[in-house]
């Protein structure tokens, strides 16, 4: 049995990541994989005011970065939004 979660957009995905260049796009899903496969230990990744509240993570040397909530209670990660400065 596996302890990863699965992981979405929100609102979706053309919100969230629409418009980004691909590679930006395919990094952020990677990360996104990655803080699923923590499962309930990514209530702590990244950085924010308190394990499991919003969290943040810089990705492609600080000029992205990435807001997710790890939702405990519905075992899922949840892409909220990414921004990017490259």
């Amino acid at each position: 049995m596996s302890d990863a979660w699965p992981w979405a957009y929100d609102p979706d995905a053309e919100h969230v990541v629409g418009g980004l260049p691909e590679e930006v796009v395919a990094e952020v899903e990677r990360l996104a994989r990655q803080l699923a496969a923590l499962g309930r230990d990514a209530l702590e990744a990244g950085r924010g005011p308190r394990p499991g509240s919003l969290r943040l993570l810089d990705f492609f040397g600080g000029f992205g970065l990435l807001a997710f909530l790890p939702l405990e209670r519905a075992e899922v990660i949840v892409i909220t939004q990414v921004t990017w400065a490259g």
